[in-house]
Formats: C-alpha cells, sequence, structure tokens
C-alpha cells in the first residue's frame, strides 16, 4: 500500500532515551530512501501511552558530552519527521506528555483515541524546564499563539476531549476504531499527486525548520548550560523521585 506503520516499544513508557531517537531517526531516514514508501502512521505498542517523553535519565548526572550527543539526537529527530517528504499520521493511542507531543505535533496529521484518561501537551515547565523554541514554534503553527502561551506556561497536559476543541489533535474516535481511522486518513492525503502536497508541506514549514538548522550549535549549548545547572539538576532528581514513588 506504499504505507508504513512505525511502533514505539520501549517499556514501560516509551520514553525517548538516545537509543530510541537514534533509532528512530535510521527508521526514517530508511522509509524515506525507500521510493515504495509514501506514508507512515507513527503509534505505540504499549498500551495507555503513546510516549511519555524525553529520557529524563538521559539529562542528570550525565557528561558534557553525553548531553550534547542527546540533544543532537533530539534535534535529528525532529528536523527528519516535521521536515519528511511522506505523509505522517500520529495515532496516538494513549498519553502524550513533553516529547511524545512534540512527535504527535510534527507529523501532518493527529488522531486520538477517545478517552478522557489520555492527555497530551507540552508540560515541560511542570518539571522546572523550558519547552526550545522550535517546540514552541511548531505548537504555536498548531494552536495558534494565545493556546500555546498560555498552556506552555502552565505546562498544561489536556485531556483527549479537550486537546481536540483546543485542535491540538485533529479528531478523537474509539480506541478501537483509531488504526482504521489512521488508515482512512493516509488514504485521503495519498490520493494527492506527492509532489503538489510535498512542495506544499515544505513552503509551509521551511521557515521553522531552518530556523533549527541556523540556530543548531547554539541551541545544544543552550540546552547543555541550562542542563547542567545545579538548580535544574535538582528539580529533576526530585522529579525523577517522584516517579519512582509513584509505581
Amino acid at each position: 500500500t506504499g504505507v508504513a506503520m512505525m511502533k514505539f516499544k520501549s517499556p514501560p513508557v516509551n520514553s525517548l532515551s538516545l537509543e530510541v531517537l537514534t533509532e528512530f531517526s535510521i527508521s526514517l531516514e530508511k522509509l524515506e530512501n525507500n521510493r515504495a514508501c509514501r506514508g507512515v502512521i507513527i503509534t505505540s505498542a504499549i498500551p495507555k501511552i503513546f510516549s511519555s517523553g524525553l529520557d529524563i535519565t538521559e539529562m542528570c548526572g550525565k557528561s558534557l558530552e553525553h548531553y550534547t550527543e542527546f540533544w543532537r539526537a533530539v534535534q535529528e529527530m525532529w528536523l527528519r519527521l516535521y521536515g519528511s517528504n511522506m505523509v505522517t499520521v500520529a495515532a496516538v493511542n494513549g498519553s502524550s506528555p513533553a516529547g511524545g507531543c512534540l512527535v504527535a505535533l510534527s507529523c501532518d496529521y493527529r488522531i486520538m483515541a477517545e478517552s478522557p484518561k489520555f492527555s497530551i501537551g507540552l508540560n515541560e515547565a511542570q518539571l522546572g524546564i523550558v519547552a526550545p523554541f522550535w517546540f514552541k514554534d511548531t505548537f504555536v503553527n498548531i494552536v495558534g499563539h494565545r493556546i500555546a502561551e498560555r498552556s506552555l506556561q502552565l505546562g498544561s497536559l489536556h485531556p483527549a476531549p479537550e486537546a481536540h476543541r483546543l485542535g491540538l489533535v485533529d479528531e478523537l474516535v474509539p480506541e478501537e476504531k483509531l488504526m482504521e481511522k489512521a488508515a482512512a486518513v493516509m488514504a485521503q492525503w495519498l490520493a494527492l499527486p506527492d509532489h503538489a502536497r510535498q512542495l506544499t508541506k515544505t513552503m509551509m514549514r521551511k521557515a521553522v525548520l531552518d530556523r533549527l538548522v541556523a540556530h543548531r550549535e547554539e541551541d545544544i549549548k543552550n540546552f547543555i548550560s541550562f542542563t547542567s545547572k545545579e538548580s535544574i539538576q535538582k528539580s529533576l532528581r526530585m522529579y525523577m523521585e517522584m516517579l519512582k514513588k509513584r509505581k
């Protein structure tokens, strides 16, 4: 059918570790280079969670070299996905905070399972960290400036019905119909000539992509200097302790 399916499968919560991010980018690159592949549906193989976002352990108590390598992998994942020539559909079958939300935002279309238990959003502020400018740009382009500003400042996680109302996801469907709907949406997008759709997508997204490419090294330096601060390390350690207690 010319459509690939990529599933997150990194138990327990599909954290985006350096290894997962690297594999994600390599898999996307392989699909891009396969001329028979025109679209990809991204979903999760783990029930109730799409992706919990960036792996906090990669940002806590590691070397500066490690932070550099990790952040470059985060950038690479986004540049590949946001700039992909393929049609990209996120079938969000569980909660999707922070980096998980970014993956969904970077796709052309987002369908979410219709459960108030599932939420999505860029909640970095709750952890005492700041969503980078390119996370923010991606978010603003989807929900508009005012909703993005409020949501980012409060670190909001929006339950599925609210996410749909805000335009953060395009559609809600019962969980059992999610993949069927994703396939139908994909067919609708692939009915168009590829070149016209691809050129339009590039035109719409180029400025945001170019901004990160131009400031990539500076963005890495900012991430390292921010993450290395003792106050930030402390709040990340506290957050990790809280997660352990929850388990």
